[in-house]
């Protein structure tokens, strides 16, 4: 257990460089990163242009510049916004909560509702309940979030003005502004699990064993909740980061249409800056926490399926 963790966190640091440096690289491969700030009001001289490439160490070679800034990075100064000259950790910090709170949200009603259906769905299998969980779960998958989210806008804020359109409440409690962000971003989330926990449901219940106990006289919730459901869990487990990827991303596209204030949106932004510092923290925080559930996950296998066991 204790080399596979070590493997696992090795691995993890491995992720997060590499994903921060494939957009560090993206930004030297743009052309000159000091053209950037060239065209943002600085009105460089070329006295002050000698100085703002020594400080940004873009005299030297994009190894050495990279190894500078994540050596910054990890002692929390990721440098400077382009626009407005804000320290970017200040700034990617301040919106991280209110993509924490969507993500974290979302992520809970997906499971909240999708993996009791998928349980219903393959307990009652052929059944209208089931019928009924599949077609929900195919216009999950199939309907786009940006379509969902439109038509959400149009109908509950414009229409019939139940919820407002877009921004973030006063506070964690202003449930009305949080409504049509969350379930555009929980309608994939809610058909993944839904589907998934359906099949390693079915899979299970045709097992020799359930089959057994059956024969034994066990009782139906006993058979569902204790022999197949534990057995079951697994994939949707595994899932979980597949889930939180797609929170992760999907927030991108949900944020920029209810104008949410998180770091999708603020990625958004940078990306039509070309405020390559924002991005790179965005994609730093974004790894680490991708990582940071893939690690977790990996430890909860042992505890859930006793016969997984790490050498």
């Amino acid at each position: 257990m204790r080399r596979f963790i070590i493997r696992r966190f090795i691995f993890s640091l491995v992720s997060i460089v590499v994903a921060t440096l494939a957009v560090f690289l993206l930004s030297r491969a743009a052309g000159d990163p000091l053209l950037l700030y060239a065209t943002s009001g600085y009105g460089l001289t070329p006295e002050s242009e000698a100085a703002l490439r020594k400080r940004l160490a873009l005299d030297r070679a994009v190894p050495v510049q990279y190894a500078l800034w994540l050596g910054r990075t990890l002692k929390g100064d990721m440098g400077e916004t382009i626009r407005d000259r804000k320290p970017v950790s200040r700034v990617v910090t301040q919106r991280l909560p209110s993509t924490l709170h969507l993500g974290a949200t979302a992520f809970i009603l997906s499971f909240v509702v999708g993996i009791p259906l998928g349980i219903l769905s393959a307990v009652k299998r052929g059944s209208i309940w089931d019928y009924v969980g599949r077609f929900f779960a195919l216009l999950g998958q199939a309907v786009p979030q940006f379509w969902l989210g439109l038509v959400l806008i149009m109908l509950f804020a414009v229409k019939w003005q139940v919820f407002p359109a877009g921004l973030k409440g006063d506070s964690i409690w202003d449930v009305k502004h949080l409504v049509l962000p969350t379930i555009t971003l929980a309608s994939g989330g809610f058909a993944f699990y839904m589907r998934i926990t359906r099949t390693a449901m079915l899979e299970v219940l045709d097992s020799e064993y359930v089959r057994l106990a059956r024969a034994k006289g066990v009782g139906n919730n006993m058979v569902i909740w204790k022999h197949a459901f534990k057995n079951a869990l697994i994939q949707p487990l595994t899932g979980m980061t597949l889930g939180l990827t797609f929170f992760l991303t999907g927030s991108v596209l949900v944020e920029t249409i209810f104008a949410w204030p998180g770091m999708g949106q603020m990625a958004i932004d940078a990306v039509n800056a070309n405020d390559f510092p924002v991005l790179q923290g965005v994609v730093f925080f974004f790894t680490i926490l991708f990582v940071g559930m893939t690690f977790i996950t990996d430890l909860l296998y042992a505890y859930i399926d006793p016969r997984i066991r790490y050498d």
